[in-house]
């Protein structure tokens, strides 16, 4: 497999302190999550969205990925957070073993994070679900402590 865990990437923590990042719900940048098959290859390093490897066009899917409905940022005790709403591809025949979140309104496309499905996960003529976890200080998909 050629994904190898979740990272949250380390352009992103550079461009958190350069300001290219907003998060604001409905002011913000544009976030996308774009679907991977096993041929790709993420780690921290990973800078920008990259059609090379994504899962082919199907249903509501199309290259780029769906846009990300954001959970404005906020904190619990030293722990500043934020999430995502989840995310759904409808009529899709897809097989994805990972997938990139970047920011679709930023110059280049920047990354944000990857994540590693540990191994296959497939819709057949039906919904891809991504279910993001808790919007909290101990779950949510992006955390700063």
């Amino acid at each position: 497999m050629a994904f190898s865990g979740n990272f949250m990437c380390t352009s992103f923590k550079v461009e958190l302190m350069k300001a290219v990042h907003n998060f604001t719900t409905g002011t913000g940048d544009t976030f996308k999550l774009a679907l991977y098959d096993n041929g790709a290859s993420f780690t921290a390093a990973t800078t920008a969205y990259t059609s090379s490897n994504e899962v082919g066009n199907s249903g509501t899917y199309s290259a780029g990925g769906g846009a990300l409905t954001n959970v404005t940022p906020t904190s619990s005790g030293t722990t500043a957070f934020t999430d995502f709403a989840d995310l759904s591809f409808t009529s899709a025949t897809i097989t994805a073993y990972g997938a990139l979140i970047y920011n679709d309104t930023a110059a280049g496309n920047p990354s944000v994070c990857v994540l590693d499905f540990g191994g296959a996960k497939t819709s057949t003529s039906g919904t891809f679900t991504i279910i993001f976890p808790t919007a909290d200080s101990t779950s949510a998909i992006i955390r700063i402590a």
